[in-house]
């Protein structure tokens, strides 16, 4: 996918990548696996959203973790945010919708409700828009509890999609520092 593409954070004292994983592009039936996943297919929640909870089971998956633990810290960063939707929602605003549907898909704060709903979590979660993913991860960390952090970066540009995700845990869950 062209555009910005995050750079791998550095290793952080105190701190270990149980996970990482990228999708870029995603696999042709990431749908699909994301609905067998959930049992139905995610209803009105935009493609960019669908691709973020694809993103987080995943890394999740890689970290052989079966649910994100109540306590984890949830970080979401994007430069472009859901685009498509947004763009779709200025397009019917043009031509005089009421409060179109899709801009309710463009409003990155649902992104999280669907990943806290799909992954059946409750807990510290916030989107970012940013471009520094290695600063991004040492603010997230600060403060994290011994339940870690997972952290996604999702960007879509029209029909081309790219997700990654990255599961940091303490290197011993009572001795999380704060040093970052």
């Amino acid at each position: 996918m062209s555009g910005v593409v995050p750079s791998r954070p550095e290793s952080l004292p105190g701190w270990r990548l149980a996970a990482h994983v990228v999708a870029d592009p995603p696999p042709p039936d990431w749908r699909h696996a994301l609905a067998e996943r959930l049992g139905a297919r995610p209803r009105r929640i935009g493609v960019w959203a669908e691709l973020a909870l694809h993103g987080a089971w995943q890394c999740l998956d890689a970290a052989g973790e079966t649910s994100l633990p109540a306590d984890a810290r949830l970080r979401v960063a994007s430069l472009s945010g859901p685009a498509a939707a947004t763009r779709a929602s200025l397009e019917q605003l043009r031509a005089g919708l009421p409060l179109p549907f899709d801009f309710m898909q463009s409003q990155p704060a649902l992104m999280l409700a669907a990943l806290a709903k799909g992954l059946a979590w409750r807990g510290d979660a916030s989107f970012m828009v940013c471009r520094d993913l290695p600063l991004l991860t040492r603010v997230a960390l600060q403060g994290a509890g011994p339940e870690g952090l997972l952290l996604g970066w999702i960007e879509e540009q029209r029909d081309a999609y790219r997700s990654e995700w990255w599961r940091w845990l303490p290197v011993a869950p009572a001795a999380h520092v704060n040093a970052i």
